[in-house]
């Protein structure tokens, strides 16, 4: 018994390890959607500075604006 074990999982283990890896990759939970978002903002840093500025000016300019209005 254990020869015939050890001689189909010799050849059997690097198939069964590849798919034990894929069940495993399969199963492991979603990264949450801030995660993805940290990681997006880190690898494309200079888009993410610029919208950062332009969302604050353009709240600066309602928020002025707004102001001079209700004066």
């Amino acid at each position: 018994m254990s020869t015939e074990s050890s001689s189909t999982a010799t050849p059997e283990s690097p198939v069964s390890e590849s798919t034990n890896q894929q069940v495993l990759t399969s199963t492991e939970p979603k990264p949450s959607y801030v995660k993805l978002a940290m990681r997006n903002m880190v690898r494309k840093r200079g888009t993410s500075i610029y919208h950062f500025f332009l969302t604050t000016v353009g709240l600066l300019a309602v928020l002025i604006g707004l102001a001079y209005l209700t004066r």
